[in-house]
């Protein structure tokens, strides 16, 4: 290798992420003296916008932050003032509104594992070219991304930007005859889930393992989606209300979107966090099964987020069928709601990672201010320092192209979504 090398690595747009990315790496001999994973997405300013608007239109609003992934904003934002206004549902409606979520969390990994992640590993520049060769991979996650949808759609109205959730539970409860029909797509998705997590270890997986600091909600008894302690792998376990005295988010110069720090470190937030606090908690049939695969969780090792997903995919089918199994509810769909004045937040867990929510409102319900925090902003300094350790030893003899395919594999591991973007980086002007 000549150690006196210059790489200038410029890549405009990434591909296969949900939105637009760009990524500026420089090195001279072994050393790189900048990487920077550029987000340009335009402003958004959902948060000045919610601003003046009543409790009920904060829901349907927020679904628009992300077509992928439109529920965990709407149930964050929702549970943040339900909160507030002193609202407790009844269990059958908190169940209700888990089974959306697990339908989320399905349509949103199926799309990833099989149409962004998997022509990483086998060989591919794309799912198009992929399925010339492998038309049964791309079959199955639509099968699958078929019934996260349906599982959403089934109390949302629609997968993408569903209508159906309010503050106080939703609108109206399904038929019974679409609730079976859900049942029969979660049973026969079932066997296909299981099969994809032993799929995933016949690919040849990276470990460029390293110590990072990990984040997700935790809980003792159940899988945490809506609920639980904000936890930590330093040890750290919070309450939603201390998320900003330990969680802050900066300005780059090279970014339109903010960078987010726990107590000044970069952390992760993501299915292979959540699996690796909450590893322990998944029913023993799936453990039992992942185990004798060879899979272990806790890891540190970020190319296991695709086995991270597929196991997410399994037991949020598991999980499903349990609550279909109990019959289609016949209960009212909501409980009376009264406005009241305050601050309140909330944390739930989005396919990509934690989000937090925080609203003031008015006496009527009308928002004064509010903070929304997506996974992604929270993942891009982890995303960083991950290019700078594993592109080093990755090795920077590498050609420009195999360096460019590397830093997008690294970067894909993470699935950012960059077009959820909230808000947009601090303007000041001077004038004389």
């Amino acid at each position: 290798m000549n150690n006196k090398r210059t790489i200038k690595l410029n890549v405009p747009f990434i591909t296969r992420l949900e939105g637009e990315g760009a990524l500026e790496l420089s090195a001279q001999g072994d050393t790189i003296e900048k990487l920077h994973l550029k987000i340009f997405e335009p402003p958004r300013l959902f948060e000045k916008f919610l601003e003046g608007k009543s409790y009920k239109d904060v829901p349907d609003l927020n679904a628009r932050i992300c077509g992928i992934c439109p529920m965990a904003y709407q149930l964050t934002s929702i549970q943040a003032i339900e909160r507030l206004f002193g609202i407790k549902l009844p269990k059958q409606l908190v169940q209700l509104r888990r089974l959306m979520n697990l339908g989320e969390w399905i349509q949103s990994h199926a799309l990833h594992i099989h149409f962004l992640a998997a022509p990483d590993f086998l060989g591919f520049d794309s799912a198009i070219h992929m399925a010339k060769q492998h038309p049964e991979i791309l079959q199955r996650g639509m099968r699958l991304q078929e019934t996260g949808n349906a599982l959403m759609a089934l109390l949302g109205g629609r997968s993408v930007h569903p209508v159906g959730l309010q503050v106080g539970g939703f609108g109206r409860l399904p038929e019974r005859k679409r609730w079976d029909t859900v049942r029969t797509l979660v049973d026969n998705a079932l066997p296909d889930a299981k099969s994809l997590i032993a799929w995933t270890t016949t690919l040849e997986l990276p470990d460029y393992s390293h110590k990072f600091i990990w984040v997700s909600l935790k809980h003792s008894k159940q899988y945490p989606i809506n609920g639980g302690k904000i936890a930590a792998s330093n040890g750290l376990n919070l309450t939603y209300n201390s998320y900003d005295k330990h969680f802050h988010e900066h300005q780059v110069p090279h970014s339109t979107a903010f960078y987010s720090l726990l107590n000044g470190q970069d952390y992760l937030v993501g299915p292979l966090a959540r699996l690796n606090n909450n590893y322990r908690i998944l029913p023993s049939a799936i453990k039992k099964y992942v185990e004798s695969l060879g899979i272990r969780f806790p890891n540190q090792n970020m190319f296991t987020s695709i086995q991270a997903r597929a196991i997410e995919i399994y037991f949020s089918l598991y999980e499903a069928r349990k609550i279909l199994d109990k019959g289609c509810p016949m209960e009212a769909p909501y409980v009376p709601v009264t406005p009241k004045a305050g601050t309140s937040c909330f944390c739930t867990e989005a396919p990509r990672g934690m989000i937090y929510h925080r609203y003031q409102l008015d006496e009527e319900g009308r928002v004064i201010r509010c903070t929304i925090i997506p996974p992604t902003s929270q993942n891009q300094a982890r995303i960083e320092q991950d290019l700078k350790y594993s592109v080093k030893k990755f090795g920077l003899n590498h050609s420009d192209q195999t360096l460019k395919f590397f830093c997008e594999k690294v970067i894909r591991n993470y699935d950012p979504c960059i077009s959820c973007s909230t808000h947009f980086l601090d303007f000041k002007i001077l004038r004389s």
